[in-house]
């Protein structure tokens, strides 16, 4: 692999073809706007992207159970592996202006967010006690935990806190997920920031980058599915279903009781 010569780097998901165009399209603005900046890429299909000269592809397949938001673990984890500070955008994004040569990245994570259980009770009052449930077991005061805007985040190394980090958004992740919440990762981000003892702010640096990016949300105006794309939606759906209560079982207690 070249030689990496920025500390830092943004990643995203692009799975499906939507999302290979619209990755590559916010590859396009990074090298005009921060040329030499690397986008590490989880995808189905790391060739789509071969001919991208700032983008680094790696091989991925869903695991969430119904959508891909906890997914975003893999690819930062990945980018962490690689890069001191990771930048996680989503693909649906696009940078407006330059970005500053200047920033200045903090250890921990970064973004825009608010008290959690206020959040819950505003977005997903049904779902209240399932966040306490997952936050008792895990030793976590959900009193003093944060939700994290999912859409732009920074994750800086922090002397192998990042790796917890990662660890407790996947089993939390999991656990939401088999209990019916399947989107919304910013729930388990701030879960599990508050079980490393992370303090979630918006810093500077996010501040200058929110301000020169724009978010399409490419998720809205879907068009209509096939009854072939249905059907395996459904049969991918219960195969990573039955893959993760399987996978549960060998912590019955956590995930069962």
């Amino acid at each position: 692999m070249e030689k990496l010569e920025k500390d830092f780097c943004f990643c995203t998901l692009a799975l499906g073809s939507k999302y290979h165009a619209l990755a590559k399209q916010l590859a396009g603005d990074l090298e005009k706007y921060s040329p030499g900046t690397k986008l590490v890429i989880y995808t189905e299909n790391p060739a789509e992207f071969k001919e991208e000269k700032n983008i680094l592809a790696f091989q991925h397949q869903q695991q969430g159970i119904l959508h891909c938001y906890n997914d975003k673990r893999f690819v930062v984890e990945k980018a962490l592996s690689l890069f001191r500070v990771v930048i996680n955008i989503d693909a649906d994004t696009r940078i407006k202006e330059k970005i500053p040569e200047d920033i200045k990245f903090e250890p921990g994570i970064f973004g825009r967010n608010e008290d959690l259980l206020d959040h819950i009770k505003k977005n997903r009052p049904a779902n209240l006690q399932i966040i306490k449930n997952v936050a008792s077991k895990l030793n976590i005061d959900c009193e003093k935990a944060k939700w994290i805007g999912e859409s732009l985040y920074i994750v800086v190394r922090d002397n192998d806190r990042e790796k917890e980090f990662i660890k407790n958004w996947g089993i939390i992740g999991s656990y939401l997920e088999l209990k019916g919440m399947h989107s919304g990762e910013g729930n388990a981000m701030g879960l599990a920031a508050a079980k490393v003892g992370w303090n979630i702010t918006k810093s500077e640096s996010w501040e200058k980058l929110n301000k020169i990016r724009q978010h399409l949300d490419a998720s809205y105006g879907k068009k209509q599915k096939t009854f072939w794309e249905i059907f395996k939606r459904k049969l991918g759906y219960h195969y990573r279903l039955n893959k993760a209560r399987l996978a549960a079982l060998k912590d019955f207690d956590f995930y069962y009781r």
